[in-house]
């Protein structure tokens, strides 16, 4: 499984991401508060993201509802690339990746630029966000005319999302670092087994929230 900047493509250099229709199911789904915070515990220390509606509807609205989920909890920093981004989001269990990887959600137009400490979804074209995300460790502001949409920011512990283990490089084929695809299929048994260094994150928690989260896209 090929890499497009930040996201996965399948055989052939298709985006593989969109197995199901934008946005399905959304009507099923409550907009996350205007804003709220999100503490991660992770093996590198703990750090707090605040997350901005206004920023990225669409995007704010995914990432609360995967939190809410207990989505991220266990998941590695499968990439980490010092000077450019840490990324995380392919679930260590195959069967809850296969889940989402059929519910992408629709672009966000870019409001908020790509600076340091920023979050941003990965994807694998348009209209592929799923479950990945990445933190800008530098200003990353060229990613904005690629239609990465920040959605939220580190506001504590950003020497966490700094110490993350950063050993094995770019993932395959063009790395030595993990392959997003065996990720997908084997979850953390393939990470433990072949990349044991990677840090992970033990829990991500709402710990704050304002606004009554009725807002629309």
């Amino acid at each position: 499984m090929g890499l497009t900047l930040l996201g996965c493509r399948g055989a052939g250099g298709k985006a593989s991401a969109g197995e199901g229709s934008a946005d399905a199911g959304a009507s099923d789904r409550a907009a996350a508060p205007d804003s709220f915070r999100v503490r991660f515990a992770t093996t590198a220390g703990d750090f707090t993201v605040e997350v901005h509606r206004a920023w990225a509807p669409r995007g704010a609205d995914r990432f609360y509802e995967l939190v809410r989920a207990g989505y991220y909890d266990g998941n590695r920093f499968f990439r980490v690339l010092p000077g450019f981004v840490a990324q995380f989001g392919i679930s260590g269990d195959p069967a809850a990746s296969a889940g989402w990887r059929g519910r992408p959600i629709r672009d966000d137009p870019v409001r908020k630029s790509n600076t340091r400490g920023t979050l941003a979804f990965a994807a694998a074209g348009p209209d592929t966000r799923t479950t990945q995300v990445f933190v800008n460790l530098t200003d990353n502001s060229r990613l904005d005319g690629m239609g990465f949409a920040p959605f939220g920011e580190v506001v504590e512990g950003m020497a966490a999302v700094d110490s993350l283990y950063a050993g094995y490089g770019e993932g395959a084929p063009r790395g030595q670092g993990p392959d997003q695809g065996l990720i997908q299929r084997d979850g953390n048994r393939y990470l433990e087994d072949s990349f044991p260094k990677l840090d992970a994150i033990d829990s991500a928690r709402i710990v704050d929230s304002a606004g009554d989260g009725a807002g629309g896209d």
